[in-house]
């Protein structure tokens, strides 16, 4: 299927072939009939894409500092690599959407297959979207009507907000598509509206929809309007859905509201307030989030929970459903609204338009025409993208790599690194085709699919690299051992003790057989140049040790995926594995016990801690403390390790740097870019299929060093609130 994307780095608009989504849980598979280029929010887009380095930074200056602080940790060299692997990652264009159902995902009630549906769509030819983010067409709309639905469900969210009451005088600053929409939904509550803009026709428009207007184009004044508009009163509210970063429509809203009037902000728009402006009147300010309640609520969007009715009456579903009621019984006019319709395979030429000076307001795009329709093109699930790429002329034995996920970590490090080692690579499958078919082109894999079964399966493949979320990891692995694959899982290994306890029984079962697959978990540190040069030197000193890893973690918000025990495992299991590994490396032998103490219950879950301390003891010894924290600040070190023995000290900074107290012929050894052993745990790998050689990290310590993360986690459980220490044997 095609569907459109932008490169943030240089602004430029494709239509791209990409496999069709994978159908998820709790989604709707759409046919798109047709779907709207909102001309104001997709022009920001645009225009930010085509600016240079330094407007972009202008523009977005949290995420300069965002860039300082990496730099100021990492590294400049790693940070310019993130940042540009983030920029060169497309962004799928477009949310507003009316389709057809395709197919129901499992838990999905009120659609079948053959609905039609307003959703949150992207411009693509099928979409999977949560079902909580749709609603059905009533008959009297027409789908052209119906994919309005989304940018008139941010227009009634705003309005809400303002809560009009009849006979109101409200003020929208800003007539594009939204303020027209708002102008309408307004005199539906029967209010009256005053309308600011600077183009003609969409003042024309607002005049149309029962509106009076302020032409600011020819210096109308809008509070002098506004004094006459509400015979000397001022006006109830301002709504401002304008796109500006001046911040004068917010001093222009205050200055004409009444006295304790309220104002919203739906569009966009600078937010340097003068405190004197609120401050005589009480004047209310706030700012409207989207669609309405439920937008950007995992719970809400990915696992189709709602909220009930009796407590929260208006959610973003519900929103889109009355803005559909308005437009059934004509109290919602869009014919006005469209300036442009093109086919789907123009879509290019409609993204032309938004970087010119002609006019246009709400641009269609139409899919009738473009390519097969129905369940033919719901089995389209796989894209063939280098078709030159062929692997046949290749020994049998030669390893041939199928990669599963395609997010942030697997293209910016996993992959590119597996790429370095000149291994094959076939195919690459993710639940979403973009992800997938971009991660493809990069790399320059020969397929991209969403049939995930597709890769495990396919008899070319003789190395899978797993990259999904934690909680797929362990039914993966076994599935790909158990068809004859070499595996190499990104981190953990398993989320919780039946997983591992299963990973364990088909590995031993395979062994048995004399088929041993090589088995590698992404526990990279222990590869990296510094940690090997650490090991060494230890080595060489026959007593015990005391090593101090300090993680400067960083919070996480408490409704990331990574906090669900059944979906990330937690920070422990999830993250803090990476250091376990990385003491038992370097120390050489297993822990006999470890005590462990938290620092409170976070959100509740003990998953959820916000940071934690772990002392394990080892037989020789030695011990190893990991103090995990996540309340520190981003200019320290994210990764420190104070290592002490023998009247001696090592200490590890971030990867970059490490220096030595006491060592004789070793002072410090430093690199011109942080080096965690990404490439150089991707090379044991892939070396170790090449030559039949043992597993780059023996199968009992991955075990091991994962029942650990659940021996912490346990102890953690057991804590009351107030943090105490709690000990587990081993």
């Amino acid at each position: 299927m095609k569907q459109i994307f932008q490169n943030l780095r240089d602004g430029r608009i494709a239509l791209t072939d990409v496999p069709c989504p994978h159908l998820q849980p709790g989604h709707l598979l759409l046919q798109s009939q047709v779907s709207l280029v909102s001309a104001g929010t997709e022009r920001t887009l645009v225009e930010f894409g085509k600016a240079n380095p330094i407007e972009k930074m202008r523009q977005q200056p949290d995420k300069v500092r965002m860039v300082w602080n990496k730099i100021r940790a990492d590294g400049i060299l790693p940070t310019v690599s993130t940042v540009m692997s983030r920029l060169d990652r497309p962004l799928p264009m477009g949310y507003c959407n009316a389709g057809a159902v395709l197919a129901v995902g499992l838990g999905v009630a009120g659609f079948r297959v053959g609905n039609r549906v307003a959703s949150n769509g992207p411009h693509a030819e099928v979409v999977c979207v949560p079902s909580n983010l749709c609603a059905r067409i009533p008959d009297e709309v027409t789908d052209e009507n119906a994919a309005f639905t989304v940018v008139g469900a941010i227009a009634l969210q705003g309005v809400r907000l303002a809560q009009p009451t009849l006979g109101e005088c409200f003020m929208v600053i800003g007539l594009g598509l939204i303020g027209l929409m708002t102008v309408q939904i307004l005199k539906a509550h029967g209010s009256r509206v005053l309308g600011a803009d600077f183009d003609q026709h969409k003042l024309e428009l607002a005049r149309q929809f029962g509106a009076e207007t302020v032409d600011l184009s020819i210096g109308e004044d809008p509070i002098a309007q506004a004094i006459h508009f509400t015979r000397g009163r001022g006006v109830d509210g301002v709504l401002i859905t304008a796109a500006t970063k001046s911040s004068e429509p917010v001093h222009q809203a205050a200055q004409v509201c009444r006295k304790r009037g309220r104002i919203v902000l739906v569009g966009v728009a600078g937010l340097q307030l003068s405190r004197q402006d609120f401050y005589e009147k009480e004047l209310s300010f706030q700012i409207s989030c989207s669609y309405g309640p439920g937008r950007y609520d995992p719970t809400y969007e990915q696992l189709g929970h709602d909220y009930p009715i009796g407590h929260v009456r208006w959610t973003a579903q519900r929103n889109f459903e009355a803005i559909l009621d308005m437009m059934a019984d004509g109290r919602l006019a869009m014919k006005p609204l469209v300036s442009h319709r093109f086919d789907f395979a123009r879509a290019e030429d409609a993204y032309g338009l938004l970087t010119n000076d002609e006019p246009c307001l709400g641009m269609l795009l139409r899919y009738a025409n473009c390519s097969p329709t129905g369940a033919n093109h719901y089995r389209e699930q796989s894209v063939t993208v280098n078709p030159t790429t062929r692997h046949a002329t290749l020994p049998i034995s030669a390893p041939v790599a199928g990669v599963i996920g395609a997010g942030n970590y697997a293209c910016g490090t996993l992959i590119p690194a597996l790429k370095k080692t000149g291994i094959a690579l076939k195919t690459v499958a993710s639940l979403g085709g973009s992800s997938c078919g971009y991660a493809a082109r990069k790399f320059g894999f020969q397929e991209a699919t969403t049939k995930i079964k597709r890769v495990i399966n396919d008899e070319d493949i003789n190395v899978l690299v797993i990259a999904t979320r934690h909680d797929s990891h362990a039914q993966l692995v076994c599935e790909a051992m158990q068809a004859g694959k070499h595996v190499y899982v990104e981190k953990p290994l398993a989320v919780n003790r039946d997983q591992l306890k299963m990973v364990g029984e088909v590995y031993q079962q395979l062994s048995r057989g004399g088929n041993t697959p090589v088995l590698m978990v992404g526990f990279n540190r222990r590869f990296a140049p510094h940690a090997k040069t650490v090991r060494a030197l230890l080595g060489t000193v026959h007593e015990p040790k005391c090593l101090v890893y300090t993680v400067n973690a960083g919070a996480v918000p408490s409704d990331h995926w990574l906090h669900d025990p059944a979906v990330g495992g937690g920070r422990v299991v999830g993250e803090m594995c990476h250091f376990i590994d990385l003491l038992r490396f370097l120390i050489g032998h297993p822990a006999v016990s470890i005590q462990v103490a938290g620092s409170g219950k976070g959100n509740g879950s003990p998953f959820c801690l916000d940071s934690v301390s772990a002392t394990g003891a080892f037989p020789d010894g030695s011990s190893g403390t990991i103090h995990y924290f996540v309340n520190g600040h981003k200019s320290f070190p994210k990764e420190r390790l104070d290592v002490f023995c023998a009247g001696k000290v090592l200490q590890l900074t971030n990867f970059r740097k490490l220096k030595g107290f006491g060592w004789r012929g070793f002072s410090n050894q430093r690199l011109w870019r942080q080096d965690k052993g990404n490439m150089a745990c991707t090379q044991a790998f892939v070396q170790a299929v090449r030559e039949g050689k043992a597993n780059p990290i023996p199968f009992e310590e991955l075990v091991e060093v994962t029942k650990l993360t659940f021996d912490v986690n346990d102890a953690l459980a057991l804590q009351p609130s107030a943090p105490i220490g709690g000990r587990v044997n081993g």
